[in-house]
């Protein structure tokens, strides 16, 4: 039986979903079933995850994937993605990110996207993570693709996690999809 997640992938393409986790084995277990659903559904996954974390990722997607579905997976460094710039630079992510989709949307090809979002600290100003994460959920609606933006839980401050229910409409919980109730949607800036 498919979960309340993949219904929601089928029915709803723009789907900007948050997952605070905190222990690896479960994190490998969700991002695991993410690509495989994903897969199963005809879509290519693009995969931002950490270079030591990928291999774990991996050797568990060869035991359930064939060597043809494996090629649906586009594995991106997430530190190479976040600091393409030498700091976290939110329009420098944005011009990063827009190279690797746009083949997928040029070849009008489906695709997901799971995003581990990692730093050494959380020093970095939450400002800016404000920003890119207001920039991405306009992004997946415009485009029309799936995302999970991953955040390791216990290293997160009040305040950002308050910025981050604010800027995605659903939250990962307990290997469900919930509706984000702080949710602030973006304001069109198109004129009617």
């Amino acid at each position: 039986m498919k979960s309340k997640m993949y219904r929601l992938f089928e029915e709803k393409r723009s789907v900007h979903v948050l997952y605070s986790y905190d222990g690896m084995k479960q994190y490998i277990d969700h991002v695991v079933d993410f690509i495989q659903q994903g897969i199963l559904a005809g879509d290519y996954v693009i995969l931002i995850e950490n270079e030591r974390i990928y291999p774990m990722i991996q050797s568990e997607l060869i035991k359930l994937l064939d060597k043809e579905q494996l090629e649906f997976v586009h594995f991106v460094n997430n530190l190479d993605f976040y600091f393409s710039s030498g700091s976290y630079h939110p329009p420098a992510i944005t011009n990063y990110f827009n190279n690797i989709v746009q083949p997928y949307i040029d070849n009008k090809i489906l695709f997901r996207s799971w995003a581990h979002v990692e730093w050494s600290s959380m020093e970095e100003p939450l400002h800016l993570i404000e920003d890119f994460e207001k920039i991405v959920d306009e992004a997946v609606h415009t485009h029309l693709f799936p995302l999970i933006c991953a955040y390791e839980g216990h290293k997160m401050p009040d305040y950002l996690v308050s910025i981050l229910m604010e800027t995605h409409p659903y939250v990962l919980f307990q290997g469900d999809i919930i509706i984000s109730e702080q949710y602030l949607p973006l304001k069109s800036t198109k004129l009617d």
